[in-house]
C-alpha cells in the first residue's frame, strides 16, 4: 500500500518502529516490555507482525490513505503484544484501558454480548472483522487477533451505517513467510486454565499456512457459580506472499458455553426505599442465577478469501466473506420492578432469553495507490461493497409454573423457596443450587414463528490524501450507501407483520493537516455518520419498529481539532484532540405521541495521550478523556407512567430529561500503563484505569459509581524463547461496576485474579 510521505524532510529512521513496536496509537495501553531482551531474530519477527509507517502503527484498512501521524482523526491501534502483556482474553479485556470506551449491558430486547460505547454512542453494531461488518452479538476472543483498531467519532465514510461514536475493527492473524510456533499455557486462581497455539509454516515458494488454537476455562473471580468455557480454531493459508498476486483463505470457528453472570445487582436505595440510585450489594459474591437453568452458548463460523494484485503504485484487492453466528441464552436478571429488595429482602429471578442465528455475505472490491497531478501528490483508495445479512430470532419458553411467583401471581416476592417455584430468592443469601428445573421445562420457541430480518447494503466510496506542499495535506472521503432492511414477524392465524426501511445516504469526511515539522502535525477535521432504523438486525437499540420504520436515518456530525507529535528523538508519542459531536435529528416522541427525527444531543470532549519510551528500558502509555454530554432535546413523555402509549388522563409533556447526561458516558476517564525492563531478563509492569460515574438511564436516576482499578505484571525470560508471565488483575480486589443498564440492574466487575503463563517460541 502506498501512502503520502512528506518529501521535504528525510525519512524517519526505521529503528523507531523497533523501539515502539509494542506501543499502540495513543491513548492505548502499549509497551515493548521485553523488546530489549529479545534476540535479533525475535526483533525481526516483531517487525513482521505489524506494518509500520513512520512512528505510528498502520491500520489494516486500505481506506486510510496517510500515516496515522498525518491522519486528521482519532484512531487507536492495540497490538497483539499489548493484548498479551495486560493478560486480556476477550474484547472487553483488550479495550478496558482505552479511555472514552465504556460497556453496556444487555437484557431481553438488547442481546447479551459485546456492547461497547464510543464517545457516548452505542457501538454494538459498529464491529468489523478485517474491514467487513461483523453483525450478530458475540463475546469475542483475542486468540486470533493481530491487532485492534478503534476509529473514534462518526465514521460512516469508512464503514457505512454507524451509531455516531466510532467503530472497532478486529484484524485477524494471517500467514507469514517464516517458520515459527508460539505456545502459551496458563493457570491461575478461580480454576483458570488457558492454552493457545499459534503455528506458522512456510510450505513452498511464497506459500505459507497458519493455525491458531484455543481452549479456555475459568470461573469468574469474586463471583459464586458463574464460569466460562470456550474453544476455537482458526486455520489460514496464503499463496503468492513474495509476489504481486496474493490470495489468503481463512476460517474462524469459536464456541462458548458459559454460566453467565450478566445480571449483577439491582439498583436500590435502602434509605428512600426506591429502585433508584446505585446498585445495592449485600455481598459481591452473591449470584442470583440458577445453575440448572442459566446458560449462554454462542458459535461463530467465518470464512474469508482475500485476494490482491499489486501493479506499479496501485493495488487491486477483493475480500469476500461468509459468516454464520448464533447466540443462545437464558439467564437471570436481578429484577427490582416490585422493589422486593427494600420491601422484603428478596429478589425476583427474572429470565431473559434469546435464540438468534445470523448469516452474512459481504464483498469489498477496492483499488488503492498513488499518482501525481501537476505538483500535487495523491494517495487514494476507492471501492465498492455489497453485504447481505439475515437474522432469525426466537427465544426460550418456560413451562410449568412459569417465572412469576405463583403465590402472588406476579413478580412480588414476600417469601422465597419452593412455594414460589424458586422464582423468588433471598436477596442477602441466594442459593444458585435451588432445584428450579425439576418443575420448569424449558424449550426453544417454534422456529416457524421466528422474527426474520434481512438487510442488504450496496456502497461506493472514495478517499484521497492530497499533498499540497511539504507542510500542508488535505484528506477527503466520500461514501454512498443504498440501505434496505426488512423484518417479518409471523402471526399465528394471520398474515405476518412486515416492517421495512429503505434509504440511501451520503457521508463525508474532510480534514486539513499542517506539519510544522516532520515529527508533528496539527489538524482540523469534519466527519458525518448515518444511523438508519433497524441497523442492528434486531439485536439492540436500533431495532426497527412500526413507530420508526418510515423515518430517515439519524445524522451525526463531528468537528475535531487535534495534534500529534513524536518527541525525544522519536521515542515518545503525544496526542491531543478537542471534539464536538452532535446528533441533530435523533429519534424522539413528539407532542402527539408519534416518533419523529426531531431530537438533539451533543457531546464536547478532550482527549490526551502519551505512548512510548522515557528511556531505553522504561515504557509508558496513558490517556485521558473528558466528555461533557447533554441530551439537548429528548422529545416528549407521557405525564403518567405507562409502557404503552399514553392512556387517559395522560398528556404529552416536554421530557424532563432535557439537559441530562448521556447514559454510559463518564465525564472523566484516564488510563496509565508502564513497564521497566531490567538487563537480566526481568520485566515489571503496572497500570491503573479510572472511570467516572456513569448513568444507566436518560433520567439520570440510576448510576454506577466512579472507580479506580489497578493491575500488575511481571515477566521473566528464562532464555530467548522461553518466558514466564504473571498477571494480577484488579490488584486491590476493588468492588466496582462496569456496565449500567437503563433499568433494573448493573453488572459487577470480577474480583482479584492471578494467572501464570508459560510462553514458548520455536
Amino acid at each position: 500500500m502506498t501512502h503520502i510521505k512528506t518529501r521535504k524532510y528525510a525519512p524517519r529512521a526505521t529503528m523507531l518502529a523497533t523501539a515502539t513496536l509494542a506501543a499502540g496509537f495513543s491513548p492505548l495501553t502499549a509497551t515493548a516490555a521485553d523488546a530489549d531482551a529479545d534476540s535479533a531474530k525475535n526483533k525481526t519477527t516483531d517487525l513482521d507482525q505489524v506494518q509500520v509507517r513512520g512512528s505510528w502503527f498502520a491500520p489494516s484498512s486500505p481506506k486510510f490513505t496517510a500515516e496515522l501521524l498525518d491522519t486528521p482523526k482519532s484512531v487507536a491501534v492495540v497490538t497483539e503484544r499489548t493484548i498479551q502483556e495486560i493478560g486480556a482474553t476477550n474484547l472487553v479485556d483488550a479495550l478496558r484501558m482505552v479511555p472514552g470506551i465504556t460497556f453496556g449491558a444487555g437484557e431481553g430486547g438488547n442481546s447479551t454480548g459485546d456492547r461497547p460505547f464510543l464517545r457516548g454512542f452505542d457501538g454494538q453494531s459498529n464491529m468489523f472483522v478485517d474491514g467487513l461488518r461483523d453483525v450478530g452479538t458475540q463475546t469475542r476472543e483475542v486468540f486470533n487477533l493481530e491487532q485492534l483498531e478503534v476509529v473514534k467519532g462518526p465514521s460512516s465514510a469508512y464503514g457505512g451505517r454507524d451509531s455516531g461514536g466510532g467503530s472497532i475493527n478486529l484484524v485477524s492473524k494471517t500467514p507469514k513467510l517464516r517458520n515459527e510456533t508460539n505456545i502459551s499455557m496458563g493457570a491461575g486462581t478461580d480454576s483458570y486454565a488457558r492454552g493457545t497455539v499459534d503455528a506458522n509454516y512456510v510450505l513452498g515458494d511464497g506459500i505459507a499456512a497458519r493455525l491458531n488454537l484455543l481452549k479456555h476455562d475459568s470461573d469468574i473471580a469474586g463471583r459464586d457459580a458463574a464460569n466460562v468455557s470456550r474453544w476455537g480454531v482458526a486455520p489460514s493459508i496464503a499463496f503468492g506472499l513474495n509476489g504481486p498476486l496474493q490470495v489468503i483463505a481463512s476460517h474462524y470457528h469459536l464456541e462458548t458455553d458459559d454460566l453467565p453472570d450478566a445480571g449483577g445487582f439491582p439498583y436500590a436505595d435502602p434509605i428512600a426505599k426506591t429502585t433508584s440510585g446505585t446498585p445495592l450489594v449485600p455481598d459481591r459474591n452473591n449470584y442470583y442465577g440458577l445453575k440448572d437453568r442459566d446458560f449462554q452458548r454462542t458459535r461463530a463460523d467465518i470464512s474469508t478469501i482475500d485476494a490482491s494484485y499489486a501493479f506499479g503504485e496501485h493495488k487491486l484487492r477483493n475480500i469476500a466473506r461468509l459468516g454464520n453466528t448464533s447466540n443462545d441464552y437464558l439467564w437471570t436478571q436481578p429484577d427490582d420492578s416490585k422493589n422486593n429488595p427494600n420491601l422484603y429482602g428478596t429478589l425476583w429471578r427474572r429470565t431473559n432469553s434469546r435464540a438468534i442465528d445470523t448469516r452474512t455475505f459481504a464483498d469489498q472490491l477496492s483499488l488503492t495507490g498513488a499518482f501525481q497531478t501537476g505538483g500535487l501528490k495523491h494517495s487514494y483508495s476507492t471501492g465498492v461493497e455489497y453485504s447481505e445479512e439475515k437474522s432469525s430470532k426466537g427465544n426460550y419458553v418456560i413451562g410449568g409454573a412459569g417465572t412469576n411467583n405463583p403465590l402472588t401471581g406476579n413478580q412480588a416476592c414476600p417469601t422465597t423457596g419452593a412455594a414460589t417455584g424458586y422464582n423468588c430468592t433471598d436477596f442477602y443469601n441466594p442459593n444458585p443450587n435451588d432445584p428450579w428445573a425439576a418443575t420448569h421445562p424449558v424449550y426453544r420457541s417454534d422456529k416457524a414463528l421466528d422474527v426474520e430480518q434481512t438487510t442488504k447494503t450496496k456502497s461506493v466510496y472514495a478517499f484521497d490524501t492530497i499533498e499540497l506542499s511539504a507542510r500542508w495535506l488535505i484528506n477527503l472521503g466520500l461514501r454512498w450507501d443504498d440501505y434496505d432492511t426488512e423484518q417479518v414477524t409471523p402471526v399465528v392465524g394471520n398474515a405476518p407483520t412486515l416492517l421495512r426501511n429503505k434509504n440511501d445516504f451520503f457521508n463525508y469526511q474532510a480534514g486539513v493537516v499542517f506539519k510544522p515539522t516532520a515529527n508533528g502535525s496539527i489538524y482540523l477535521s469534519y466527519g458525518t455518520s448515518s444511523t438508519p432504523p433497524g441497523m442492528d438486525s434486531g439485536e439492540g437499540n436500533d431495532s426497527i419498529s412500526a413507530a420508526i420504520e418510515n423515518l430517515k436515518p439519524q445524522e451525526t456530525k463531528n468537528y475535531e481539532l487535534g495534534t500529534k507529535w513524536d518527541l525525544l528523538d522519536n521515542r515518545l508519542n503525544l496526542t491531543a484532540a478537542l471534539f464536538h459531536t452532535e446528533m441533530s435529528n435523533a429519534r424522539v416522541v413528539i407532542d402527539n405521541g408519534t416518533t419523529e427525527n426531531a431530537g438533539k444531543k451533543a457531546i464536547n470532549g478532550l482527549e490526551l495521550g502519551v505512548t512510548g519510551k522515557i528511556t531505553d528500558n522504561w515504557n509508558i502509555s496513558g490517556g485521558y478523556t473528558y466528555m461533557d454530554s447533554e441530551l439537548k432535546d429528548n422529545g416528549y413523555i407521557c405525564s403518567i407512567s405507562s409502557r404503552t402509549g399514553c392512556p387517559a388522563p395522560g398528556v404529552w409533556i416536554v421530557s424532563p430529561n432535557n439537559g441530562n447526561v448521556f447514559p454510559n458516558t463518564p465525564e472523566h476517564a484516564a488510563t496509565l500503563w508502564t513497564t521497566y525492563v531490567f538487563p537480566f531478563g526481568l520485566t515489571i509492569g503496572g497500570g491503573a484505569s479510572y472511570v467516572d460515574k456513569q448513568y444507566g438511564d436518560a433520567a439520570n436516576t440510576k448510576w454506577i459509581p466512579s472507580y479506580t482499578r489497578w493491575d500488575a505484571m511481571v515477566s521473566y525470560a528464562i532464555q530467548d524463547n522461553i518466558s514466564l508471565q504473571l498477571n494480577v488483575q484488579n490488584l486491590t480486589d476493588k468492588t466496582y461496576f462496569t456496565k449500567a443498564y437503563a433499568s433494573h440492574y448493573a453488572s459487577i466487575a470480577p474480583g482479584r485474579a492471578a494467572t501464570l503463563a508459560l510462553n514458548v517460541t520455536f
